[in-house]
């Protein structure tokens, strides 16, 4: 997503917000963007533990397609001590002895807790609480903020989260250039050098890059050659504006960590130009304009297999390119009926986030208000191209991230990331390969700006007790991690019923009860909407959202006015 986008989309959602809130919402049970994230409750996880020992476990590593057991995982306070292979005669109660707390997790698995290298919050204006407690239900323990919130209140709840004083996955913070400093807009090599100089001194781990902005490729340039030598990350959204000075293999010979989402791979494949033809009339501003456009680029484009589009994956595997595909988010472009009517929906999306998907001209990001069957057969056809290009990414040694940019398009925290997992199986990575991107891949992606190993990411001694330990096999199916679980048909009475689900979360040593907290998230649902914030829902969109609405036929007039009031950017 684009920063002006998603400025915009987090001002207008919380402007909505707030109108479709009463004056009883300001109580305490319904939280917004603006608040702190609050302190963790003493019901809230155990731990962490002198000694924990996690009992009879299959255990999922993280990296080198490494799957082993049945072993017993011993924790000391906040790391991982031993992985204990189980001798099948050993006896039932076998050491260590003296552990303060123990999981029976007997036949279940152990998996590293997923670390997610593209993601937000702040959407609809939700509180930053209920995105953290979504992500950990899904057993993911590690975020990459491209921003995840204001660099302060980012870097607040980072240190808070290394303590457990709140409930949060652990905290990797890029900010996008200029943010957080009071010296202007970047919009000069000499601002571009001053603020990674200060971004480095104030708590920023790295930088986001968008292609739409007042700087572009000299102070890009300028600003990855001093994120290097201050150790920072680095990774971009080649948002099309950018076309012009940069493409995705440009940026790779500049030294750039992460080409984030499709923008910018495909440019750099083109036969001829830069930017492929646009219809007459096009507007990049127009949202319906803008996402057509996106999907006609690979008619344009050297084919897959080509000279041309190896030496593309080539070179960028020289140059030590992540590609982080993101290909979740996108799907309402290939089918917008089933993206709508996911079954989490109506239990755990907000309705001012569900109030934020609505379509709208307005809006960024809501670009499905005259979407059509064209547009989703262009779409198929453009997703099956970007599969195979990060499949022969992966295939010739290039590092794939797992990334989610939860909190648009239907895309909902924590479920996006067993989405995104599915998605890379679908471009033909194994379950397990899909997982280590998501897990291993990231971390060492995260730690590589450092010249380091990642501390988590991976199920070995020494590394953080960042797990998510699960009753099923995730890699006999991967829907097994979705909090709402999956089906299944009991073949002794013949019923059919939902199984799965991460059982616990462990983050940094503490202990969390995934079920507990997806309660939690439905609690907040409920309070907003006894709060009224469905009373600006509009009931022709909200069948299968929070709020209920028509099913679609003798559809009644809109609740609201297809116009939206312009929101100005925020800065």
């Amino acid at each position: 997503m684009s920063l002006d986008r998603r400025t915009l989309l987090q001002t207008a959602g919380l402007t909505a917000g707030l109108i479709a809130l009463t004056p009883s919402a300001a109580n305490a049970d319904v939280l917004t963007a603006a608040d702190p994230t609050p302190p963790r409750g003493k019901n809230e996880g155990k731990g962490p533990f002198r000694k924990l020992v996690i009992r009879g476990v299959n255990v999922i590593v993280g990296a080198g397609g490494e799957v082993v057991g049945p072993v017993d995982i011993v924790v000391k306070r906040n790391r991982i001590d031993e992985i204990i292979r189980i001798d099948p005669n050993a006896p039932r109660r076998r050491k260590p002895h003296d552990a303060d707390h123990e999981i029976d997790a007997t036949g279940m698995w152990v998996m590293p807790g997923l670390v997610d290298e593209h993601t937000h919050t702040g959407t609809g204006n939700t509180p930053r609480t209920y995105a953290y407690k979504l992500w950990l239900a899904h057993g993911v323990t590690t975020v990459r903020g491209v921003t995840l919130a204001a660099n302060a209140d980012a870097v607040r709840d980072r240190e808070a989260g290394e303590r457990n004083e709140i409930v949060a996955p652990r905290i990797v913070n890029y900010q996008t250039p200029g943010s957080g400093w009071d010296g202007g807009q970047v919009d000069s090599p000499e601002k571009a050098a001053a603020w990674v100089s200060w971004a480095a001194a104030n708590g920023v781990d790295g930088i986001k890059f968008f292609g739409d902005r007042v700087y572009g490729r000299p102070e890009i340039e300028v600003m990855i050659a001093e994120a290097r030598k201050r150790e920072l990350g680095t990774t971009m959204h080649h948002s099309p504006p950018i076309y012009k000075q940069l493409n995705a293999v440009e940026s790779g010979r500049l030294g750039l960590g992460t080409v984030t989402h499709f923008y910018g791979h495909f440019e750099s494949l083109l036969k001829e130009g830069r930017e492929h033809p646009k219809p007459p009339g096009y507007d990049y501003s127009n949202e319906a304009a803008r996402w057509r456009g996106v999907a006609t680029v690979i008619d344009y484009t050297y084919p897959p297999g080509s000279p041309q589009w190896r030496a593309y994956l080539e070179e960028q595997l020289e140059n030590k390119v992540n590609f982080g595909p993101t290909f979740g988010v996108y799907l309402a472009g290939r089918d917008l009926a089933r993206v709508r009517g996911l079954d989490w929906h109506p239990r755990f999306a907000l309705p001012t986030i569900w109030d934020f998907w609505e379509p709208s001209p307005q809006a960024h990001g809501s670009f499905y208000y005259d979407w059509t069957s064209e547009d989703e057969a262009s779409w198929k056809r453009f997703y099956q191209q970007y599969f195979q290009l990060i499949h022969d990414y992966k295939e010739m040694g290039g590092r794939i991230l797992g990334g989610t940019d939860p909190g648009f398009i239907y895309n909902l925290y924590g479920f996006a990331n067993i989405t995104e997992l599915e998605m890379l199986r679908e471009a033909g990575l194994s379950a397990l390969e899909a997982i280590e991107a998501m897990s291993g891949n990231v971390a060492q992606a995260l730690a590589d700006p450092r010249g380091e190993r990642p501390e988590y990411g991976t199920v070995r001694p020494g590394m953080y007790a960042d797990l998510a330990v699960v009753p099923y096999n995730p890699l006999e199916d991967l829907k097994v991690l979705y909090g709402t679980g999956a089906t299944r048909l009991d073949a002794t009475t013949g019923d059919v019923r939902r199984i799965g689900g991460v059982q616990w979360t462990i983050r940094n040593g503490v202990v969390y009860d995934a079920k507990k907290l997806l309660a939690d998230v439905a609690d907040m649902v409920k309070a907003q909407k006894a709060a009224g914030a469905c009373s600006n829902v509009d009931p022709d969109w909200s069948t299968y959202g929070p709020c209920g609405g028509s099913a679609g036929a003798d559809i009644p007039p809109p609740a609201k006015p297809a116009a939206r009031p312009t929101i100005p950017s925020r800065p």
